[in-house]
């Protein structure tokens, strides 16, 4: 009969069972999963979870109650700022026994502890603004996409224009000395025709 074995001693006296509870939950709010035998698994739970019950609430008397077996001060930390609050609208049930295969060498039975992943409720919050934000900057991002092709446009209609503008300046260049050059033959005429008229009335 089962009378009054309200838990599994593992074998071992009160002092060792002590001290696989403090490691083995000291390990469990640290990586947040460990990997051990069923039966540890199962009592490693039930104390676990009362860790958890007391830090929801932050006064000096939980912390030195959680004190009593979490030795380790960044780990009571841990437990009090960031895993206690994930649950604070959860009545239990923070943790989970995955069953593995059994071991190698004696056969016992294995199993995952971890910790129930759930979210923050402001964390939904969150992603609902990202999500608002991500939708606001869209347009704005759409429109410096439309700002960017019309300069590469207009950068493109200049680059086309800018040969248009040297060949007409050359052109004005080619005008200009024809020009120049058929005044310098009209001055030449009408020296030569002044040169003759001086030269008939001399005789």
């Amino acid at each position: 009969m089962r009378h009054l074995k309200s838990f599994n001693p593992l074998n071992r006296n009160k002092a060792h069972r002590r001290a696989l509870y403090r490691n083995m939950a000291e390990a469990l709010f640290t990586h947040e999963r460990i990997r051990t035998t069923q039966a540890k698994a199962k009592e490693i739970r039930r104390i676990a979870e009362k860790l958890i019950t007391k830090a929801k609430v932050r006064n000096l008397h939980n912390i030195r109650m959680v004190n009593r077996l979490i030795k380790d001060k960044k780990v009571l930390m841990k437990l009090f700022d960031e895993i206690a609050p994930r649950y604070t609208d959860r009545p239990g049930g923070y943790t989970r026994v995955i069953k593995l295969n059994r071991r190698k060498g004696d056969g016992a039975e294995m199993a995952y502890l971890e910790l129930v992943e759930e979210s923050v409720a402001p964390a939904k919050g969150k992603k609902k603004k990202k999500k608002q934000k991500k939708a606001a900057e869209a347009p704005k991002a759409e429109a410096k996409k439309d700002e960017i092709v019309e300069a590469e446009k207009e950068e493109k209609a200049e680059a086309k224009e800018e040969p248009k503008k040297e060949e007409a300046k050359e052109t004005k260049a080619e005008k200009d000395e024809v020009k120049q050059e058929a005044k310098k033959e009209e001055k030449s005429a009408e020296e030569a025709k002044t040169d003759d008229a001086n030269k008939e009335e001399k005789e």
